[in-house]
């Protein structure tokens, strides 16, 4: 069931069971062995196992065996399962503007944004993250902007990861894109976002359902997908994978981009629309799931909060920046060095839950089909007294 609600057009798998255990250490253990769906997994089994033992006399038995086998399966899994090895470490800043309103935001919040990242000089920082569309213009037509970024990395002495959400001028559409900025400028590595969020970023079947932008905040004109994962290098020892709002929100992306050498992984995002809501936190909680299954830290990087950054065990470094900050906080970030169980291996709980799914669907046509061919029971004939007359019913 989770396997379907996550896909990407029915909303995507935020809010999953797995998700719930994001503070419990043995859980995030177990998410580097399985992922988010082994959590899942095991939260199903052992609530479906106690539901039996309180409610299902008949039940007791089995109930309480599932629970002895689910534990001490899980306890094996935890024990055997390899710690990430940490070697190193860099400091990569975030820089969180907060709310900006009134007319001309974008140049507003790009101001403020260049003036928090100006604090960060002479702090031997390696890496400076933005939030989605931290810039409103695309850089190639406002060289001027891209001169200022250049000028921030030089004096700070670190590369900026800015977040453009804007019409591009080398090709047509409106890209939300993570853009790389050195010392001299840009220095070509760009990922575009490719999950888009349903009724934000793109109206389904617009032509039937565009209507919902004037019941919600739906983007008047769909933007453009990406292409494929980019995994780039920032020097120091240090390569990173981007992925930009809703996209922490699946596990394979991590994955892909841990397979394809990223050190860290860095999470841009916005949710200014969900602000003195639950989302906030829930989403910042994400990345803890997607540090401890990669075995990499995550930086989790907002607009208007909440911007939080874990270690590659999926624990929490230093305080998050909540919805009323408006800031520039440095973290000193372990690497780890190796693979997780989960990155070799994939989502093998969900490939092993429809093999069973499938296998039991065979066995129960193969019994039916048998069922079929050889016809209906029989009735069973009267019973009958010893003189061979119908026997009465007793009273």
């Amino acid at each position: 069931m989770e396997l379907v609600r996550s896909w990407q057009g029915l909303g995507g798998p935020w809010g999953m069971l797995g998700a719930s255990q994001w503070q419990v250490g043995p859980a995030l253990r177990l998410a580097s062995v399985g992922g988010v769906w082994l959590l899942s997994f095991l939260v199903v089994a052992v609530n479906v196992a106690v539901a039996m033992l309180i409610a299902v006399r008949g039940s007791r038995v089995p109930a309480v065996a599932s629970l002895l086998v689910t534990a001490a399966v899980a306890a094996a899994v935890w024990t055997w399962a390899p710690r990430p090895e940490t070697g190193g470490q860099v400091r990569i800043a975030v820089v969180q503007p907060g709310v900006v309103a009134g007319r001309a935001s974008g140049d507003k919040r790009f101001a403020r944004e260049e003036q928090l990242t100006r604090r960060l000089a002479g702090q031997g920082v390696d890496l400076v993250v933005w939030g989605e569309s931290s810039v409103g213009f695309d850089l190639d037509d406002r060289p001027d902007l891209a001169r200022r970024l250049a000028a921030l990395s030089r004096e700070t002495g670190a590369d900026l990861l800015v977040n453009v959400d804007a019409r591009r001028s080398d090709r047509p559409g409106i890209y939300k894109s993570s853009v790389l900025v050195g010392p001299y400028g840009l220095t070509g590595d760009r990922y575009d976002k490719m999950r888009l969020v349903p009724f934000g970023e793109y109206i389904p079947a617009r032509s039937l359902l565009g209507w919902a932008t004037s019941v919600g905040r739906a983007a008047g004109e769909d933007r453009r997908r990406g292409t494929g994962q980019t995994v780039m290098d920032v020097g120091h020892g240090l390569r990173i994978g981007p992925l930009i709002c809703f996209e922490t929100a699946f596990p394979d992306m991590g994955r892909h981009l841990a397979e394809d050498g990223a050190d860290a992984l860095l999470g841009q995002s916005s949710t200014s629309s969900f602000q003195h809501s639950w989302a906030p936190e829930q989403h910042a909680s994400l990345a803890a799931l997607r540090a401890a299954e990669t075995g990499r830290p995550m930086v989790h990087a907002t607009l208007t909060g909440v911007s939080a950054v874990y270690g590659p065990d999926g624990g929490r470094l230093g305080p998050w920046l909540g919805t009323d900050a408006s800031t520039a906080r440095v973290y000193d970030v372990p690497l780890a060095h190796g693979s997780t169980p989960y990155v070799r291996h994939g989502d093998w709980p969900v490939h092993g839950a429809l093999l069973v799914l499938a296998a039991l669907g065979v066995a129960e046509g193969v019994r039916a089909l048998r069922l079929r061919r050889r016809g209906p029971e029989p009735l069973a004939p009267p019973a009958r007294t010893v003189h061979g007359s119908p026997a009465r019913p007793g009273r």
